[in-house]
């Protein structure tokens, strides 16, 4: 059993030694502290160790260790080891003295580290940077260093970064420009940022603490100060002119900033910064922009489409004052007046959408927030073309009341000199032509129209859908706005189509007016052979058709087709049977009138149109 008693022996006597180890180190820190329990700012009768610059680092300790002890003992507010309570008054005289020296000891350090900073002696930068660390777990010396960096303090600095990003002072900096400028400049950071990493690791007893505060500094001053002079954000009430650039101008700079800037924090992060949330650092310089984004991405298209919308009437009324009414009486087309839908214009609405659903993804880390704005962004480009479109058949249509109305003001009447009828009768003949003019106009104009809606929907389809479908409903509310803005476009292209009925019915009727003969149905010869011919105004009505409603073919699709074309020969049967009521028929004049029926009823058959073929096979039996 004597193995246990020597184990039990030895750790006694190490218990011994330690606490006799213990008590003389009190004991000495008592005989210090008493060194400074002096009248206040009485420090010359300090022991050598206090004033000895080869021993700083073991004074530093020590006075550390005196001002945790001695604050402690007044914490406890009892009689401390010096025996009473005036001693405990004494603490603080010592405690005030303690600070002082500290804060001296402090200074000087910091002066020393200065120095060798400004030699390159990183040991020396090191010795003092560890006996700092004792100070405040080295706060001060950690931040010392970085607002001492060249960066934070020389004007030229600032003013180089200015230069670079923004170019010369006066000229109007372009987002590709500024772009390549920060590149640049966080490039340059990023590279300072790295041989200043190289230096504190080697000076520093806890470098990821000072990388925080150095990365922190860059992006709170040098890169805010940068961002403060390149974004300046434009008011809503009276935003810049199109002219300077518009809303867009700031949008773009906005964007290039961002995301020149989130790569910078990205760089920083792989270079080294502690603990520091870089990324939601850069992502608050932003916050300021960010919360209006929404408003002054709307607000940027509306400008935009404005813009265009002025920039057309110019050019229309520019073609309007060098054409002048040249022609218009003779027939010329009464749309030329009037800016036509453009595919093209429409084409650039998606493009400006595009550019900014491209700007709500950057911007929007949120899928619920992206999937709002991007909704709202749609919803622009769903009221622009809508507007844009309806606008454009509304002044079709008008060219075709416009034809119709000329078509009015020269109605052949009876009992008219020769001389004036054949002048009517030209009338009527431009009339008419301003009339198949204005119809293939109107065609012209549904068929962009459906070309432009295509256009939305497939962007619809291949850029926005996916983005909203994170959020219930987002998607579906969507294609119910899509089909409500298109429904004006709709309503106009509905009562066109039937203007464009009215307008092929008078111009039928016209030629079969001008050119149906009495002798074409009950010829004076009824003896003789019959004429096999259809007669000269089936001719001339079947051609017009032909040559008219090659535009329809064209211009409509599906429904719309089958739906007009169907009135069409719908009215076009009313419209025969009304205008043969008119003539009286012997039997050569019945087979004439087959023959007519039976070309007529061959031309119908071209629109696929089953109840309309019917009632022309019933007329032909």
């Amino acid at each position: 059993m004597a193995f246990p008693s020597c184990i039990y022996v030895v750790f006694s006597c190490q218990s011994a030694d330690a606490q006799r180890e213990t008590a003389s180190q009190t004991i000495e820190l008592i005989k210090y502290l008493m060194e400074f329990n002096s009248s206040p700012g009485d420090l010359m009768e300090l022991s050598p160790l206090f004033s000895d610059d080869s021993r700083v680092a073991e004074a530093a300790s020590i006075a550390q260790k005196l001002r945790s002890f001695a604050e402690e003992d007044i914490a406890r507010a009892v009689p401390s080891v010096v025996g009473s309570v005036t001693a405990s008054r004494g603490l603080e005289v010592a405690v005030a003295n303690l600070q002082e020296y500290c804060n001296e000891l402090e200074n000087r350090l910091l002066a020393r580290f200065d120095a060798a900073s400004q030699r390159r002696e990183l040991s020396t930068m090191s010795e003092c940077a560890k006996i700092l660390s004792q100070f405040n777990r080295g706060t001060s010396a950690m931040q010392h260093y970085v607002a001492t960096r060249p960066m934070f303090i020389d004007v030229e600095v600032m003013n180089s970064d200015t230069r670079l990003v923004l170019g010369n002072q006066g000229s109007q900096a372009s987002p590709s420009n500024v772009a390549r400028g920060l590149s640049s400049l966080y490039k340059e950071i990023t590279d300072t940022i790295r041989k200043e990493a190289a230096t504190i690791m080697a000076v520093f007893p806890s470098p990821n603490d000072v990388m925080s505060i150095l990365v922190q500094r860059v992006l709170e001053q040098r890169v805010t100060t940068l961002l403060d002079k390149l974004l300046s954000k434009p008011s809503l009430v009276n935003p810049p002119p199109i002219e300077e650039g518009g809303l867009l101008l700031y949008l773009r700079m906005l964007a290039v900033a961002y995301e020149k800037t989130q790569e910078l924090a990205r760089d920083l992060r792989a270079v080294g910064c502690g603990d520091l949330d870089v990324e939601g650092l850069t992502e608050s310089l932003f916050s300021v922009h960010k919360d209006e984004y929404p408003e002054h991405e709307q607000a940027s298209l509306r400008q935009l489409y404005q813009a265009k919308l002025e920039e057309l009437r110019a050019e229309s009324q520019k073609v309007s004052e060098s054409s002048g009414t040249i022609g218009r009486s003779k027939g010329a087309s009464v749309a030329s007046s009037h800016q036509p839908i453009s595919v093209a214009v429409v084409t650039e609405f998606v493009r400006w959408n595009e550019e900014a659903i491209s700007r709500c993804t950057l911007f929007s880390s949120q899928p619920a927030t992206l999937a709002a704005n991007v909704k709202a962004v749609f919803t622009c480009l769903l009221d622009q073309v809508s507007q844009y479109i309806t606008d454009g058949l509304e002044r079709a249509r008008d060219n075709l009341t416009e034809a119709a109305a000329l078509r009015e003001r020269f109605v052949l009447g009876t009992n008219l000199s020769r001389r004036v009828a054949a002048a009517a009768a030209s009338a009527a003949e431009a009339a008419a032509a301003a009339g198949e003019s204005s119809f293939r106009s109107f065609m012209v104009a549904v068929q962009r129209c459906g070309s432009s809606v295509a256009i939305v929907q497939q962007y619809f389809a291949n850029s926005i859908s996916r983005l909203l479908l994170p959020v219930d409903g987002a998607h579906a509310a969507s294609c119910e706005e899509m089909a409500t803005a298109m429904s004006s476009a709709e309503g106009a292209a509905y009562k066109g189509l039937q203007q464009c009925i009215e307008t092929v019915m008078a111009e039928v009727e016209r030629l079969l007016s001008a050119e149906q003969k009495a002798t074409d149905y009950c010829s004076p010869d009824d003896g003789m052979a019959p004429d096999h011919r259809p007669t000269n105004a089936c001719t001339r009505v079947v051609a017009y058709l032909s040559r008219v409603l090659e535009a329809a073919f064209t211009a409509l699709e599906g429904l719309n087709k089958q739906a007009f074309l169907t009135e069409l020969g719908n009215r076009l049967h009313k419209g025969l049977l009304i205008h043969w009521q008119k003539f009286t028929f012997n039997p050569s004049g019945g087979l004439r009138l087959k023959r007519d029926i039976t070309e007529y009823g061959e031309f119908v058959r071209s629109f696929n149109a089953p109840s309309v073929d019917e009632k022309f096979e019933l007329l032909g039996m």
